[in-house]
């Protein structure tokens, strides 16, 4: 789940499902209750950021405001120490973080843009896609 304005903006399920049938995730280390990808999974109370990811295989969808840099740094020192890390990321090929980290995975693009769904402030449902291009930045085995 990552946030944008008012928007918390969940997984499309679809997209999730194709990736886990791959991965078979086993922790969501950005998410609230609502919408956790995985039965182990961590809320912004908890903090993700200062948990250890162990060997899990994980789903991570980030915040992609201010803190984006931190969550993809995270993942690719996670998988430093045995974790699968799959990262859905706007594709932003010229932020210091995608060169610092994102070019040490395994890069996928997604065809098109993600759709995204949610509940606004309001508790209204919105459907809309993304107004940027996306990936998939996958770190693993240490690579």
């Amino acid at each position: 789940m990552q946030k944008a304005g008012q928007y918390e903006r969940e997984t499309p399920q679809d997209l999730f499902d194709a990736l886990d049938s791959e991965f078979h995730f086993t922790l969501d280390p950005c998410a609230t209750s609502a919408v956790a990808k995985c039965a182990l999974y961590y809320t912004p109370e908890v903090d993700g950021l200062s948990q250890d990811w162990g060997r899990h295989s994980v789903f991570m969808n980030p915040p992609y405001g201010r803190t984006i840099s931190k969550w993809v740094k995270k993942a690719y020192h996670a998988s430093r120490t045995g974790a699968t890390v799959v990262c859905l990321l706007p594709s932003r090929t010229d932020t210091g973080w995608w060169w610092d980290y994102c070019m040490k995975g395994e890069i996928r693009f997604i065809r098109g843009r993600v759709k995204f769904e949610g509940r606004n402030t309001k508790g209204q449902l919105v459907r809309y896609p993304a107004t940027f291009s996306s990936a998939l930045v996958i770190f693993r085995d240490g690579k």
